[in-house]
């Protein structure tokens, strides 16, 4: 890694389940990666502000709850209020496959779906924010 990265992870909306999220945040972390964990039940207002506050290159959103196709593109569009566009936003949970890919059309970079392992989201990570830093 080129420079340190900082990640915000956060939990959108009424899940409460929060294993994957602590865990990838110690993925991360482990790989270079300044992270902020949020905690539970963030709105997608929150989770933009955090992203604005510290100053962060990428969003990871963890969702368990099945309302992954109304917060994650609320967390997009609230960001591009704050003029954070430029904020990587990825994904992961149970999310259908179709799913997915309506997510990536709406500016979720990636959705990790179960069985994704910790080394391929934190290298993907890595990769997509040094592709962004060089093409910027």
């Amino acid at each position: 890694m080129e420079r340190t990265y900082r990640v915000v992870v956060a939990k959108p909306g009424l899940d409460g389940h929060d294993r994957g999220a602590k865990t990838i945040t110690r993925a991360l972390r482990d790989h270079g990666f300044e992270v902020i964990y949020t905690g539970l039940h963030q709105t997608p207002e929150q989770i933009a502000e955090t992203a604005l506050q510290e100053d962060a290159d990428a969003v990871g959103l963890s969702l368990l709850s099945g309302a992954h196709l109304t917060l994650f593109p609320r967390v997009v569009a609230e960001l591009a209020a704050r003029e954070l566009d430029d904020v990587l936003v990825f994904g992961g949970g149970v999310i259908p496959d179709a799913d997915a890919r309506a997510l990536k059309e709406q500016g979720i970079a990636e959705i990790f779906q179960p069985g994704a392992s910790l080394r391929t989201i934190s290298e993907w990570l890595e990769q997509a924010l040094d592709g962004r830093v060089a093409a910027g």
